[in-house]
């Protein structure tokens, strides 16, 4: 396994790096595109981690757990049920969840992240996971009143800072059973294991790619395991994955 960070060296400007030990080995384009070193090294202790990636956009599967599901009162879906979340709901790890006054109710939901490494269309299942760079830890927060309300999921899912990820993207997994955990503050809301998916990744990735042509960079949230629940201004909310990492931000409420 390899483990990339993105990161923002000199003068404010975003790079991805290479993780070695203790020191981030700063890359001169995305790792899928353009992986040869710059010379330029950065402790990891004292590094500004951004989300790593930028993807063009995220796409994400809804109900993909069978007792999440059930938890909302949802029938579970015969096909995989598809959303968008917007590029500038994106935050690192660290950043702030910042929850709206118009929502009464935010609620966490950790997934597992996968991010596209080569342009695919039309891919079948038994390739699309040669497609996939790696992966990294997301928090689809959720507006869970405004989803209710509207029905369907913009506004709900869109939010700014809606989208935590990071904090490393990871390569050379198996994405087919590793353990999902989400905790706010000491207390674990959510565990399971993505082998209880309904629609494994790469049966999403061969679904998603028959409809939109995935490009490289690209965020895939692949569904949430029960437990979801709601954030309160002040909480600490952690997404831990086997393998992957920890992904930590706190919460509050938006002008606080």
């Amino acid at each position: 396994m390899i483990a990339f960070a993105r990161i923002l060296v000199g003068s404010g400007r975003a790079a991805f790096a290479r993780v070695s030990g203790d020191d981030l080995l700063v890359l001169r384009g995305a790792p899928w595109e353009d992986p040869a070193e710059t010379g330029e090294i950065v402790p990891r202790a004292s590094a500004r981690l951004l989300a790593p990636v930028a993807p063009t956009k995220i796409v994400c599967v809804g109900r993909n757990y069978r007792a999440h599901a059930a938890e909302l009162g949802n029938e579970v879906p015969a096909e995989p049920l598809l959303f968008f979340k917007p590029p500038s709901s994106v935050i690192g790890p660290d950043d702030p969840i910042e929850m709206p006054p118009v929502s009464a109710r935010v609620d966490h939901e950790g997934e597992l992240g996968v991010v596209i490494g080569a342009r695919c269309r039309d891919v079948s299942a038994e390739r699309a996971l040669d497609f996939v760079f790696g992966y990294t830890c997301v928090n689809d927060v959720t507006a869970r009143d405004l989803q209710k309300k509207d029905g369907q999921w913009a506004r709900a899912k869109g939010f700014d800072t809606f989208c935590p990820a990071g904090p490393l993207l990871v390569t050379g997994l198996d994405p087919r059973a590793l353990d999902v955990r989400c905790r706010v503050g000491s207390t674990v809301r959510q565990q399971g294991n993505t082998r209880d998916m309904i629609f494994p990744v790469a049966n999403l990735i061969a679904y998603i790619s028959a409809i939109m042509t995935l490009e490289p960079g690209d965020l895939l949230a692949t569904g949430t395991p029960e437990g979801v629940g709601p954030l309160a201004h002040g909480d600490g909310v952690e997404v831990e994955i086997e393998g992957v990492g920890l992904l930590r931000n706190p919460v509050r409420s938006r002008g606080a």
